[in-house]
């Protein structure tokens, strides 16, 4: 899964258009229900007599159209028009036909060609439209691989989303996650990663032995995960690009694999010494353990916050199963969650804001999110079992899994993978070839 190079050139002010400006349409994703932007995306021309080994460079053009499209209507903010509806083709003159956009309903137009270079490379061109104000925002130009054609989509879509909203778009990204299968007493487990999107997936381990809590690397291109041998704790490092793994360390008593320090020079974790768990921190270079809890309780589930200064974990110092926040260095350690049920696995988001959780209380689990200093605390989603919340890399949406419970006659119990925004009203699963469980969100690819 080797990433693949990218020649990306601005197409902004290449093309003006010969309508007066007016207000500039955006997004504002701060609202609690965002009603979602009418868009028209137009297939990116192509010729169909320009062949490559992933097919004409027509359908290229088509598939990366559907791609853009699944990708921003995924996000709850956009609403893409039926390209039954058009009347014209975007694509007949360098400027687009406004009033024709108006006409079915659009406020803003994505248009484009893709076509072959005489190196086999495929050079894609899009542009995107304000059609209210008849004029161009924003156009790139792509110089890639054919085989490469759906990451060039996600791109796309992340430049649209960041234009049309100020925030930085979470399409070109992937996820790992624990494929699970077999029966609930003998489960198989193995270490898998995909798009955001539930494409390009592959299994990375065989299923020999047991996988829990993958986690990124703050390069994307590295995973820590825990496993057992001889039913002793050890912690991993894979490669993704070469799909070798390298141990860390065996660490006797610990219960979640550890997390990277947000520069990737440490990995935090919890583990127990003498029937106790608490919270330490290890230099990758040096593989120097520094402790940084020393209490009678269980302290666990350690996640640093954007740079590193804080990290915030869950213990039952206080009675019951909570939330609490400290320095790096284990000082100032203060209780932030005090609403009923017990907190769990706290995740600090990459934009410092907040701080998801997971929840339960009254039978139910719930995930939900809270400021730092515990004011302000949401419920996003609840069911039977929900857990590990973890965050795209724009802090705008969690993803986290979700099990079902068995019935009388020993069906049910799927575990599945879904995702939700801050705005609690987009929820979507996450279709994977089998359960999936524990999964964790990459950095945008580099």
């Amino acid at each position: 899964m080797q990433m693949l190079k990218i020649l990306i050139v601005s197409l902004i002010g290449f093309v003006s258009a010969t309508l007066s400006a007016q207000a500039v349409i955006e997004i504002d994703i701060t609202r609690g229900n965002v009603q979602p932007l009418p868009i028209a995306i137009t297939s990116l021309v192509g010729s169909d007599q320009e062949m490559t080994s992933n097919g004409s460079v027509m359908e290229i053009g088509q598939q990366i159209a559907q791609v853009v499209t699944a990708d921003l209507e995924r996000s709850g903010l956009f609403s893409a028009i039926d390209p039954r509806a058009f009347i014209n083709s975007a694509n007949a003159s360098p400027v687009p036909q406004f009033a024709n956009w108006r006409a079915v309903g659009a406020q803003a137009l994505v248009t484009g060609i893709a076509e072959l270079e005489e190196d086999g490379r495929v050079r894609v061109e899009f542009r995107l439209w304000d059609v209210l104000a008849g004029s161009q925002m924003t156009g790139l130009r792509y110089y890639t691989a054919p085989r490469n054609w759906r990451r060039i989509a996600h791109l796309i879509s992340d430049a649209i989303y960041k234009r049309l909203t100020g925030e930085d778009g979470y399409f070109d990204t992937r996820i790992v996650y624990i494929s699970e299968s077999g029966p609930y007493l003998d489960r198989i487990k193995r270490l898998a990663i995909m798009d955001q999107d539930g494409y390009n997936h592959k299994f990375l381990t065989d299923g020999s032995y047991m996988i829990l809590n993958p986690r990124f690397s703050p390069t994307s291109q590295e995973i820590t995960y825990l496993s057992f041998y001889n039913d002793t704790p050890r912690v991993y490092l894979f490669n993704i690009d070469t799909g070798k793994s390298e141990m860390l360390g065996e660490f006797e008593g610990m219960t979640f694999a550890p997390r990277f320090s947000p520069d990737g020079k440490k990995v935090i974790m919890s583990k127990a010494e003498n029937g106790n768990s608490d919270i330490f921190a290890m230099e990758l270079s040096t593989r120097r353990i520094q402790r940084l809890t020393s209490h009678s309780a269980i302290d666990t589930s350690p996640s640093y916050s954007p740079f590193g200064r804080y990290i915030t974990f869950n213990s039952d110092r206080g009675g019951s199963q909570q939330i609490y926040v400290m320095d790096a260095d284990g000082s100032n350690i203060k209780r932030i969650s005090f609403g009923d049920g017990l907190y769990a696995t706290p995740v600090w988001s990459p934009r410092g804001d907040l701080i998801a959780f997971t929840k339960q209380t009254g039978g139910k689990f719930y995930i939900g999110v809270m400021r730092p200093d515990g004011t302000g605390e949401r419920i996003l989603t609840e069911s039977y079992f929900e857990e590990g919340p973890t965050w795209s890399p724009n802090g705008r949406v969690l993803m986290y899994y979700r099990k079902y419970p068995y019935d009388n006659n020993g069906g049910g119990g799927e575990t599945q993978l879904w995702s939700i925004d801050l705005t609690g009203y987009n929820e979507r699963q996450i279709l994977t070839p089998l359960d999936g469980s524990d999964p964790a969100w990459s950095p945008l690819m580099e």
